[in-house]
């Protein structure tokens, strides 16, 4: 008699996680970060800082109309982008040192997803209830009160979505003035699509998808094995003290742990830390605050569940003494991270405060290489642009330092100098001449030196380049 065989199903479906609500140290810690952050993003847009009358009042700001970065009293200019791949290797380093040390200690506490997930469970717990209520709700039929709680959460977190994208493009125009232009009609369309597509996919990632994005979407779990050691600070469950687990009064000969599963109903990535290490742990302890309830309620020692190193727990199996927290951060590994860190931030900070008000660049023109005036003498073209980054409009002196007898003219000029507006760039063709038959109109090649100076506070800023005279035949 043959029998058919049900296929094996290579999906299961997602079972959706309710965290249940927990209180301590680090639920403390948690909300202080939430607070901040949300506050860091929603505010900073707002801050007025006074840079002049012809210069926006906004201290962070990402001015793509005129390619200027703006925050607080630094002004980087395009030419400047080492600025900015400085500070995302730092930020990158500093991901290293943190996770090397600490674990996912971002994940657990600042990175977006996490913060932004957190602020929504408790929307849903304020307005559904806690896990069991939510658990109830979400098996029960399609009612009336369900359509209600639905549709307000719903509403709420579309509110804190649609805020979200709001805030995210104040920092690329003057925050007032895009805040009435989106409300009247009048911004621009990059502006509307931006807000729209930052309020789907924080009304997305945050509501619904929620744990799937630090399981499935974020490659950082697959990273931070290759930046974590055994010495690394991380939760971690002490199975040599809570097995074997069981509940009830007859409890001879068991360990601390009752099996209450409360630090897997808290856990917002619906895991059990009593399995061991695994990619879904983010960190964020909150496991630890629920152990520590419960071992508190049954009177025994807190730390079932704690940070740790996996070096501790076979130190405290063998019996040994407790490793200082010190010792597991400081380590060859987090000192070098951190001299690295530490170095890039002063040298950016030594460039900050070095650079010059003035900057230039010259183009030589080789269409012709050179012309042949009437005279005999031999004449280059070049475009020198000037940028002037101070906050005064400053005329500028262009001169030359060359072993040849060569001299500048400006085009449009009367003179050797041109005026430059505060915070703009001036495109300027200057004339390089010759003398007829003097060694530099004669020779191949002739290196010299183009100065810029800044009349009025005598900064100067300089370009090499090299004069193409007419070698006789």
């Amino acid at each position: 008699m043959s029998t058919t065989e049900e296929p094996q199903k290579l999906y299961a479906a997602r079972e959706p996680v309710f965290p249940k609500r927990v209180y301590g140290h680090f639920r403390n810690l948690k909300w202080a970060v939430l607070i901040i952050t949300l506050g860091i993003y929603y505010i900073t847009p707002w801050i007025r800082w006074d840079r002049g009358p012809a210069l926006p009042d906004q201290a962070v700001l990402l001015d793509l109309a005129h390619r200027r970065f703006f925050f607080f009293w630094i002004e980087i200019w395009p030419h400047e982008f080492y600025f900015v791949a400085g500070l995302l290797i730092m930020a990158g380093l500093g991901l290293f040192l943190f996770t090397s040390a600490l674990g996912r200690v971002w994940c657990g506490y600042s990175c977006p997803q996490t913060v932004w997930t957190d602020l929504f469970f408790t929307v849903e717990r304020w307005i559904e209830g806690d896990r069991n209520a939510r658990l109830r709700l979400w098996n029960g039929k399609w009612d009336l009160r369900k359509w209600r709680l639905r549709l307000t959460k719903w509403s709420v977190w579309l509110v804190i979505s649609v805020a979200t994208g709001g805030a995210w493009v104040f920092y690329f125009a003057d925050a007032p003035t895009l805040l009435v232009d989106l409300f009247t009609g009048q911004a621009a369309f990059v502006a509307y699509a931006t807000v729209a597509i930052l309020t789907a996919t924080t009304f997305v990632f945050g509501g619904f998808m929620r744990e799937q994005v630090c399981i499935y979407m974020c490659p950082w779990p697959r990273i931070q094995a290759a930046m974590m050691d055994e010495h690394s600070i991380t939760v971690a469950y002490r199975d040599w003290r809570g097995e074997p687990r069981g509940r009830g009064k007859e409890r001879e000969g068991m360990g601390d742990c009752i099996d209450c599963n409360a630090c897997v109903n808290v856990c917002p990535t619906g895991i059990d830390i009593r399995d061991g290490q695994q990619l879904e742990c983010i960190t964020c302890a909150l496991c630890i605050d629920a152990c520590d309830d419960i071992m508190a309620k049954v009177g025994k020692p807190r730390g079932l569940i704690d940070y740790m190193a996996l070096t501790d727990e076979a130190n405290e199996r063998a019996g040994k003494p407790k490793v200082s927290v010190w010792k597991h951060i400081f380590r060859l590994r987090t000192i070098i991270y951190t001299v690295l860190w530490a170095g890039i931030g002063v040298g950016l900070t030594v460039l900050l405060f070095v650079r010059a008000d003035i900057d230039m660049t010259v183009a030589p023109v080789r269409n012709p290489q050179f012309v042949t005036l009437s005279d005999g003498s031999i004449r280059n073209t070049y475009d020198v642009r000037i940028r002037n980054m101070s906050h005064d409009d400053s005329d500028f002196a262009i001169s030359l330092v060359a072993d040849a007898p060569l001299e500048v003219t400006l085009e449009g000029q009367p003179g050797q100098s041109v005026n430059v507006a505060l915070n703009s760039t001036h495109l300027q063709r200057v004339y390089v001449t010759a003398p007829a038959g003097s060694a530099a109109a004669t020779a191949e090649r002739t290196d010299f030196r183009l100065w810029v100076e800044d009349e009025a506070t005598t900064h100067r800023a300089f370009r090499d380049t090299t004069f193409f005279g007419r070698v006789p035949q």
